[in-house]
């Protein structure tokens, strides 16, 4: 026997079937063998005469050769004396219009034995090769496609293909395995308790929401939420891609969604999920043109937006929806009666991060070292995915290791390498770049403890990543923070420059390409206080450029340039330039008076390849910082 959950490894033994074809074909198929299988066994026992010329035949006749000859309406067949040939006889054809008079009399002077045969034509025989064997063909092709891709696969191009989860699955998801998504859950247990009990509103007048869309960043958890209200309510569960609806064929995305319904109807109470809405669901609006028009889509969003008015919510049926993007859907999807609510699924905080991860580290054997709370303080903005990324490359890299369980290393591993990229110690540095990459991050650093608003420094490390990176200075926030303050974004820039002016004191003003990526995230901040927050003295609290669209075809048809006079982008330029002036002349200062405290921990740096907060420290011979146990409690 097998538990629930477990697999049987014995494999039952099949049995073999005969393929699902019509009946038809079966007996199509006797009748050719029953009328060629004469024909097939006399051509084996006698093979074919071989033919010749009409005088090669009379000279046959005449030199004697011949045995029997038998006379039809269109050849004349002669059997030889002796099998000398390949084959045992000669054949030729009858010319027309020839009086064969003398043919017999030299048979009969030469004692050759001659007889007739008459050869009518078989018309249903005939037909029944030349028109029903081809049809034969076809109907057993048909057979075997139906018995390949599905019975009557024709008839159900149009059927929806949505996933039904039951309440009789081993899968079972409920609320104990989402985490991080509490705002979301307690938005959802009104609909779950509408399920349990749809009688309960309707005795008050009450009509419970048609659908609930849910919106968030990719990966926070949308779909299992979903599975978790199903789950939850005890009620059937129909899962299908927006991307599903959508085929080349006008009408079939149309056609599944009645099916879906139909289904569903039938199966009430139930919920639909409808994952990935913006693929079937985008606004009409942008669509409009000989260039992106999109007919099946239009048909089936007009056929979903049909029947959701054309059911009761009072049936049992709950529609839910999740996208990425809820800003590029059709106003006719938001409007009451269709998507009434909005629920946001956002990224987890710290708190919501570190259950997550307990979530996911349910299943493993974790060491006394492990603090789930560090981990969430060093996964700022990360989403459930990532977090659940994490956690398996950490018990991939305690397996590699064979390791009896997963220990603090293999997760601070596991985030570097989803971070940093994979460590490259085939990549050897030379002397004088180790040296250099030693300052870089070393001005990180010092820059980070100098400053009252940068985040606590974590580790400084020279070790090659695959993204690219030399070496890295990792940072922690002590807690999560939703806006940032002048100071704070001053402060970052400082940072952001740390590492060239480390290299510019250190090496004489000679700098390096280093630090292309500090210079371009400084440049792009700067801008961002002028253009974007209004923090600039000169232009005012204003705005000048509007959000960027990860989607081109959206930002050319639904963004709207701001108005800006050349003037004003000669100011801007003025103005990011001075702000990163001031920051690379602040930085300068910092580090100059911080010279002997640079060279100390470059030094100690390059030695050792990686230097923690508690290392640092010691260097500088200051207090220890705080726990950062403490920190992911924050």
């Amino acid at each position: 026997m097998t538990g629930r959950g477990e697999t049987s490894n014995k494999a039952s033994p099949r049995r073999w079937r005969w393929p699902a074809v019509p009946s038809i074909v079966y007996l199509i198929f006797v009748v050719l063998v029953l009328t060629l299988a004469p024909r097939l066994f006399e051509s084996m026992r006698q093979p074919p005469p071989s033919r010749v010329t009409y005088n090669e035949f009379l000279a046959a006749v005449d030199r004697g050769e011949l045995s029997e000859v038998v006379i039809t309406e269109t050849e004349l067949s002669g059997t030889l004396k002796k099998n000398k040939a390949a084959s045992n006889g000669i054949a030729t054809t009858r010319l027309p219009s020839i009086d064969e008079t003398q043919l017999i009399a030299k048979l009969e002077q030469r004692g050759v034995r001659f007889s007739g045969r008459i050869t009518g034509h078989s018309l249903w025989i005939d037909s029944l090769i030349t028109w029903l064997l081809p049809l034969a063909l076809l109907a057993a092709l048909w057979g075997f496609g139906a018995r390949r891709f599905g019975k009557t696969a024709a008839m159900t191009f149009g059927r929806n293909r949505a996933k039904l989860y039951d309440r009789s699955g081993e899968q079972h998801v409920t609320f104990a395995d989402v985490a991080g998504v509490d705002e979301a859950e307690a938005e959802l247990i009104e609909i779950i308790d509408f399920l349990r009990d749809p009688k309960k509103y309707g005795r008050l007048g009450g009509r419970m929401p048609k659908g609930a869309l849910l919106v968030g960043p990719p990966g926070t958890g949308k779909t299992l939420l979903a599975k978790a209200v199903a789950g939850e309510s005890g009620v059937p569960f129909f899962s299908m891609s927006g991307a599903e609806f959508v085929e080349m064929f006008v009408g079939v995305g149309a056609a599944r969604v009645r099916d879906l319904f139909g289904q569903a109807k039938e199966n009430a109470p139930c919920i639909i999920f409808i994952d990935e809405l913006d693929a079937v669901g985008r606004s009409r609006i942008a669509g409009r043109g000989a260039i992106l028009a999109n007919d099946e889509r239009e048909q089936t969003l007009n056929q979903l937006l049909a029947e959701m008015d054309g059911f009761d919510s009072s049936s049992g049926v709950i529609i839910m929806a999740a996208t990425n993007a809820p800003e590029v859907l059709d106003p006719a999807l938001l409007r009451a009666g269709r998507f009434d609510r909005q629920i946001v699924v956002d990224r987890p905080d710290v708190a919501g991060r570190e259950a997550i991860l307990k979530v996911h580290a349910r299943g493993m054997t974790l060491g006394d070292d492990v603090r789930l709370s560090i981990i969430a303080a060093r996964t700022p903005g990360m989403v459930g995915a990532d977090l659940a990324n994490i956690v398996n490359e950490a018990a991939l890299l305690a397996a590699r290791r064979n390791a009896e369980q997963v220990e603090m290393r293999d997760l601070e591993e596991a985030i570097d390498r989803v971070t940093l990229g994979l460590q490259r110690r085939s990549h050897v540095m030379t002397q004088t770049e180790k040296t250099r990459v030693a300052y870089h991050e070393t001005g990180h650093a010092l820059v980070a403890l100098s400053l009252p608003n940068a985040d606590p420094v974590h580790r400084l490390s020279i070790v090659p990543r695959s993204v690219g990176a030399l070496g890295h200075t990792l940072q922690l926030p002590t807690e999560e923070r939703f806006l940032m303050t002048k100071p704070e974004i001053e402060d970052h820039i400082a940072v952001f420059l740390g590492g060239r002016v480390a290299e510019e004191i250190a090496f004489n003003g000679v700098v390096s390409t280093g630090a292309v990526d500090d210079l371009e995230k400084a440049s792009a901040l700067a801008r961002l206080m002028i253009t974007r927050f209004g923090m600039s003295d000169e232009l005012g609290p204003l705005t000048w450029e509007g959000a960027p669209s990860s989607r081109f075809l959206e930002s050319l048809l639904l963004a709207t340039p701001k108005e800006m006079s050349e003037r004003t982008r000669e100011s801007i330029d003025l103005e990011a330039r001075t702000l990163v002036k001031a920051a690379h002349n602040r930085v300068t200062t910092i580090l100059t008076e911080r010279r002997d405290d640079l060279d100390a921990i470059a030094r100690k740096l390059i030695e050792r390849e990686t230097l923690s907060r508690p290392d640092i420290d010691q260097l500088l011979q200051r207090p220890p910082a705080p726990s950062l146990a403490a920190v992911g409690h924050a």
